[in-house]
């Protein structure tokens, strides 16, 4: 905003004093054609104004349009890579054994109860009673109906959603473990690089926007979920794009 005060302040005073020399100093036969040349001048650098200005805000729009759809499908990645691991104990690296889990993996449905029973204490010699908890298995429930219902979008979810691309672009996806106290943890990790969504936008403009740092912004060169380096599976957006989610 600031470099656009300038502008203004330093295109006014140039007009301002390409008039005087214009009135004091040239003769009237030319000053038509003078008076003609400077309203182009003008009406050129009224352009490159509105657009210097409108070119960031046109930006903005299309791109939280554009992560807005990249969002939606990562966390559709994340609740098929929880689920993956609710299953099997694991997340995968793989898009293909994902699809392939959810076509034919299912929950298992428990109930817990709790009961007690009795043992001899040898030491006392006589009988107690000790709490505990029962898990039942009440049924199985299917992955791909708990998750995405009747809705076969998953098995496209590996693809990048950009808008009039014609080569599509297929998310990095990872898996991995980290060490704590002994013990492997398994994580993984689904990116895709800004520069990719917003592939035909300004290079100025996505350069800024690939090393924004802002808690109202998606930071970083990367619009990503989980990760690799610390236990997490949440995404790097803030909550401007979960807005609706309770409605889903």
């Amino acid at each position: 905003m600031l470099l656009f005060i300038i502008i203004v302040i330093v295109i006014v005073a140039l007009t301002y004093l390409l008039s005087y020399l214009v009135v004091k100093y040239v003769p009237l036969q030319y000053k038509r054609i003078v008076n003609l040349i400077l309203l182009l001048i003008a009406l050129f650098l009224g352009y490159k104004i509105y657009n210097s200005v409108y070119d960031p805000v046109k930006f903005n729009q299309e791109k939280v349009k554009r992560y807005q759809k990249v969002v939606d499908r990562l966390k559709d990645i994340r609740e098929s890579e929880l689920a993956h691991r609710e299953v099997t104990g694991d997340y995968t690296g793989s898009f293909d054994s994902l699809v392939k889990f959810i076509d034919t993996a299912k929950f298992v449905i428990t109930q817990q109860r709790d009961s007690s029973y009795k043992y001899f204490d040898k030491a006392l010699g006589i009988d107690k009673t000790k709490d505990t908890v029962l898990i039942d298995t009440l049924g199985f429930a299917s992955v791909k109906d708990s998750l995405f219902k009747n809705d076969n979008r998953y098995k496209d979810m590996m693809w990048v959603p950009i808008p009039g691309r014609e080569k599509q672009v297929k998310f990095e996806l990872q898996h991995g473990y980290l060490k704590r106290s002994n013990v492997k943890i398994p994580v993984f990790m689904a990116r895709v690089d800004k520069a990719e969504v917003l592939y035909d936008q300004d290079k100025d403009l996505v350069k800024q926007e690939k090393n924004i740092k802002s808690t109202k912004e998606i930071n970083g060169p990367y619009i990503q979920v989980g990760s690799l380096d610390e236990v997490n599976d949440s995404g790097n957006w803030p909550k401007l794009y979960d807005i609706g989610d309770e409605e889903k």
